[in-house]
């Protein structure tokens, strides 16, 4: 048995025979070199699990070239290492191939949304799969899960261009998939365990006065007319973005002008009756191009109905962009706000015109806690239409400004 210290001289002075020949280490027991007949040379680690009298086993480190002779023997030294605890390198080999592929974080994460997204986030799983597609899979995709730190995700979310609340939910995405990983005996820890979420975000108290509502308005109209009638319908309902965003037609009913949003689709998981103002019902038969409204598809739609809008950010910087170019030089800007402050701008509307508390909590389906929620069942549907159309006579009345009247809808 040929013995000497294994360098890359001793290597390339090997010779190929009509068997395999070995060369094994002097410093490093068990660490040795194979050429084949065919002159490839391997490096390789023989060792035994469990003493003297148990089997010899061979484990191939790889290729000379691929792995110099240092390399080759700090693996040899690290394989030494598991042996002595007790390990077989065999199934270390398996499991960092297994890492390699099935747990990357972009397999774990497509597992992920196939088999957990759709039972925990029923209605919110787009926001998972953007969380996980625009900020987590770009720095992580092609990483094995185990191998991943808690002061990488931290850093990860320092990073993140958005506000607090977006590192806050890209953080709990991630919480979420490494619990379910580590629920599946897939990782032996969270590496988020320990690790402290990101602070709440305020609640927010924006309220768009309603000289700032007479801008969205008017500016909505340089906005393509599906984003348009989007905006028009969240001042004129007061209903969350995402529910109206995906509203389709056959939720509609002109006749009786209403809208029934299903249990499916309402956050709060009950159905949901919004009388339609006469506003609301202008904005609807101009997207329909008249009064007889389609039976199928989505309303706010930019390919026919197959598909309804999104992209909401990028119409929002076209807003803000046509908001700035209304307001007088000499004037204040308009701040900062979000689609959602639409909601809670319209609430606090109601309110200025003494539209009772109940009424506005039935119109923008909000359960009530406690008993009350419980017993109270009364569906305020009378009421709704009054408030609501009370409210969209305001929006109208906003846009008439001496003698420069603008028309609730037009043809875009």
């Amino acid at each position: 048995m040929a013995q000497g210290k294994i360098t890359k001289r001793s290597v390339d002075a090997m010779q190929a025979g009509d068997r395999d020949a070995f060369l094994w280490d002097t410093d490093t027991r068990g660490f040795g070199v194979k050429i084949t007949p065919a002159g490839k040379r391997v490096y390789l680690l023989q060792y035994r699990m469990g003493g003297r009298g148990a089997t010899t086993r061979r484990y191939t480190i790889g290729s000379h070239g691929a792995w110099t002779p240092a390399a080759a023997e700090a693996e040899a030294k690290r394989l030494l290492m598991l042996v002595s605890q007790g390990k077989n390198p065999a199934d270390d080999k398996r499991q960092r191939v297994r890492e390699a592929t099935d747990l990357t974080f972009d397999a774990v994460a497509d597992r992920f949304e196939t088999l957990e997204v759709p039972k925990r986030w029923v209605k919110s799983g787009g926001f998972v799969k953007d969380a996980l597609r625009l900020h987590l899979r770009p720095k992580l995709g092609k990483r094995a899960l185990p191998s991943i730190t808690g002061q990488e995700i931290v850093a990860l979310l320092d990073d993140l261009k958005g506000g607090p609340a977006m590192r806050r939910n890209v953080y709990a995405v991630a919480h979420r998939l490494f619990r379910w990983s580590q629920g599946r005996g897939e990782i032996d820890r969270n590496p988020l365990e320990g690790v402290e979420a990101p602070k709440p975000v305020a609640s927010r108290d924006r309220v768009l006065s309603d000289n700032e509502l007479r801008l969205v308005w008017i500016a909505s109209d340089e906005l393509p007319r599906a984003f348009c009638a989007l905006v028009r319908l969240l001042l004129l309902t007061g209903q969350r973005r995402d529910e109206v965003a995906a509203l389709e037609w056959q939720e509609l009913d002109r006749d009786r002008g209403e809208w029934l949003l299903p249990s499916a689709r309402a956050k709060n998981n009950r159905e949901h009756l919004v009388p339609l103002s006469p506003q609301a019902v202008a904005e609807l038969d101009a997207l329909a191009g008249g009064e007889a409204w389609p039976r199928k598809g989505y309303v706010l739609t930019t390919d026919g109905g197959k598909s309804h809008v999104s992209g909401y950010s990028k119409a929002k910087r076209k807003l803000d962009g046509e908001i700035a170019d209304l307001i007088e030089d000499d004037a204040a800007p308009v701040l900062p706000w979000r689609f959602h402050d639409l909601r809670r701008s319209v609430a606090t509307g109601l309110q200025r015109l003494r539209i009772p508390s109940d009424w506005i909590e039935a119109i923008q389906n909000r359960r009530k806690a406690g008993v009350a929620g419980t017993y109270q069942r009364y569906a305020f549907a009378d009421e709704k239409r009054e408030a609501l159309a009370t409210w969209g006579g305001h929006v109208a009345g906003l846009l008439a400004v001496g003698d420069n009247v603008v028309p609730i809808s037009a043809a875009k």
